[in-house]
């Protein structure tokens, strides 16, 4: 299970790596000759409202998606990671301060951060990537904060700091390497958060500026010709499905 679906994603991925050799049209070009058309051989997805083919557009707004997503959980991974082990590691009334600011962040709906972050930051993908990670990285935080606490009570870390190793040769050499699972875990559960979360933004209209076509923004753009043109939804919706539960089963499966 956990190779299908790690070779699934890795040629979803792939796809739209090399879009431009596997979708023959532009994503951009426009065919008022074609506007609306159904799924058919030569537009396997259909056409938007501009005549653009839609299967090209899906795959290139994949890339988009994929490189946002992946972006922000990386750097949110990084930050959790941080102040986790600080927090974790140093105790006392730092793990007290740390972990009433991160309450602090946690009592706010992720959402609401996220529009409030893009609103200052932009809808640039630089900007989109930094409102998500930001939000994001306190679950990270303190998921690494009790696993740094539990590592701790471990006969080898005190057995390290017996033989007079420093914090930093602890936490490089015992702790960081014993999270290594908890970290592949975490940034693979992170990936389908942030595409949701892009997705919605997009969706409502405050993610990413057009032309750019991430899979949240295609569905955007379909939503008011749902019952006219439905493959307008459908396509872009099962991409952001499929790629979502995926992650999650595998994220599960780890």
């Amino acid at each position: 299970m956990k190779f299908f679906l790690i070779a699934f994603l890795s040629l979803l991925a792939l796809s739209c790596i090399f879009a431009p050799y596997i979708a023959k049209k532009s994503p951009y070009e426009q065919n008022i000759s074609e506007i609306l058309s159904p799924p058919s051989p030569q537009h396997p997805f259909g056409t938007d409202q501009l005549g653009r083919d839609l299967f090209s557009r899906v795959l290139y707004g994949g890339r988009i998606t994929f490189l946002i997503s992946t972006l922000s959980a990386i750097l949110s991974l990084f930050l959790g990671t941080a102040v986790g082990i600080l927090s974790g590691y140093k105790g006392g009334l730092v793990d007290i301060i740390i972990m009433r600011f991160l309450d602090g962040i946690y009592s706010f709906p992720d959402l609401l951060i996220i529009i409030i972050l893009t609103v200052f930051l932009g809808r640039k993908p630089i900007g989109i990537v930094l409102s998500l990670s930001l939000t994001t990285w306190v679950v990270v935080a303190r998921i690494v904060r009790g696993e740094v606490m539990r590592l701790k009570s471990l006969e080898m870390i005190e057995s390290g700091i017996a033989l007079g190793a420093g914090p930093i040769r602890i936490i490089f050499l015992y702790i960081i390497p014993n999270l290594k699972n908890v970290l592949i875990t975490l940034f693979i559960i992170r990936i389908p958060g942030a595409i949701l979360s892009e997705s919605v933004l997009s969706f409502l209209g405050l993610g990413l500026s057009p032309p750019s076509a991430s899979w949240g923004i295609l569905v955007n753009e379909g939503w008011s010709l749902l019952f006219f043109a439905p493959h307008l939804v459908i396509f872009p919706s099962l991409f952001i499905f499929i790629t979502v539960f995926s992650l999650y089963l595998l994220g599960k499966s780890l």
